[in-house]
C-alpha cells in the first residue's frame, strides 16, 4: 500500500470511531458544499436527470441532485466502518432482505446484479463476511482510495479478483470452475467496442451485454442485488433468481430486460442511484452527446 493510501487509511480509521448518526451529519454537510462546488459532476447529474426524468421540473431534478450528494458523502465518510469496523458491526450496520433467494441457489454459480447504487461496496463487503466470491476491478488509473476499496473488498476472504482486462473469459473460467457468486456492476457507458444499444428510461444506452453471455456461458444463475442507505444503515436485498428464460436467445431482450429491472429499481430510489457518470455519453451515430 502506497504511503498516500496509508495516510488515507489513518484518516478513515479516525471516522470509524465515531457513530453512524454523527457520521450521517458529516455527509450530510460534506454533500452539500460538493453539490455547489463540483459544477461539472453537478452538470452531468443534472443532465442525466433531465434525459431520464423530462417530467420533472429543474427544481425537483434539482432537489433529488442534492440529496444524491448528501448521501453519497454519507457513503463515502462511513467507509472507515467498513473497512475497519468488527465484523458485529458491520453485520449491525448492513441489513439484509430477501436473502433466503440468494440461499436457495448457493449450490450454484451465482451472478450478483448490482448495479451502481450508492451503496453497492456496504452489500458486496457484507456479503463476504459469510460467502467467498468473486469481482472485477480496473487496473488502470489506481489511486490511492482504489487501494482501499481493494483492501476493503478483501477483509473477510480473499475474493478472487479479476482484472476488467482479462475480459469475459476469465469470469466464465471462474463461474465454472469455482461455483462461487461473482458480484457484477454492468451498468456503466464503456464505450462503443463492445456495447450494444439498448433503452433505459425511453433512451438508447450503450449497454455491455454480457450479462446473458456470462449466465450461459458459465452455467450461472442471476440474482439481482441492491443495497440502499437508510436512517440507521444500510439495507441489502436480494431479489428472486431470473430463472424464467433467462438468458433466452435473444441478446437486445436479455439486456433490455436487464435495463429495465434497473430503472425500476431507480424509480424507485432515485436520489440513490450513481447519476454523475455519463451514462449517455455514446450515441448512435448522428447523435451529438448530450455532455
Amino acid at each position: 500500500m502506497s504511503f498516500t493510501a496509508r495516510l488515507l487509511a489513518a484518516f478513515f480509521w479516525l471516522l470509524h470511531l465515531l457513530p453512524f448518526t454523527v457520521l450521517r451529519w458529516l455527509g450530510a454537510a460534506l454533500g452539500t458544499v460538493l453539490f455547489y462546488v463540483a459544477a461539472r459532476r453537478r452538470k452531468i447529474g443534472l443532465t442525466n436527470l433531465r434525459l431520464c426524468f423530462p417530467e420533472w421540473s429543474d427544481t425537483q431534478r434539482s432537489k433529488v441532485l442534492h440529496e444524491h450528494f448528501r448521501l453519497l458523502a454519507t457513503c463515502a465518510v462511513s467507509y472507515g466502518v467498513l473497512w475497519f469496523g468488527s465484523k458485529a458491526r458491520v453485520e449491525k450496520l448492513v441489513r439484509r432482505e430477501g436473502y433466503e433467494h440468494y440461499l436457495a441457489h448457493q449450490d450454484q454459480s451465482i451472478i450478483l446484479l448490482a448495479p451502481h447504487f450508492i451503496g453497492l461496496d456496504y452489500g458486496g463487503i457484507r456479503h463476504t463476511i459469510d460467502h467467498w466470491g468473486a469481482s472485477m476491478y480496473s487496473a488502470s488509473h489506481q489511486n490511492p482510495f482504489d487501494e482501499l476499496l481493494l483492501m476493503g473488498r478483501s477483509r473477510f476472504g480473499e475474493p478472487l479478483l479479476i482484472k476488467r482486462n482479462d475480459g469475459i473469459r476469465a469470469i466464465v473460467k471462474a463461474l465454472r470452475q469455482h461455483t462461487i457468486p461473482f458480484y457484477y456492476l454492468p451498468d456503466q457507458d464503456l464505450g462503443p467496442k463492445e456495447s450494444i444499444f439498448a433503452p433505459f428510461f425511453g433512451i438508447q444506452a450503450a449497454t455491455i451485454p454480457a450479462l446473458s453471455r456470462l449466465a450461459q456461458m458459465g452455467r450461472a444463475v442471476v440474482i439481482p442485488m441492491i443495497t440502499r442507505l437508510e436512517k440507521d444503515g444500510f439495507v441489502t436485498r436480494y431479489y428472486p433468481a431470473w430463472t424464467d428464460n433467462f438468458p433466452s436467445d435473444d441478446l437486445l431482450a436479455d439486456t433490455t430486460r436487464m435495463n429495465q429491472f434497473i430503472e425500476d429499481r431507480v424509480r424507485e430510489i432515485p436520489a440513490q442511484y450513481y447519476w454523475m457518470h455519463r451514462r449517455f455519453k455514446t450515441r448512435p451515430e448522428g447523435e451529438k452527446s448530450p455532455y
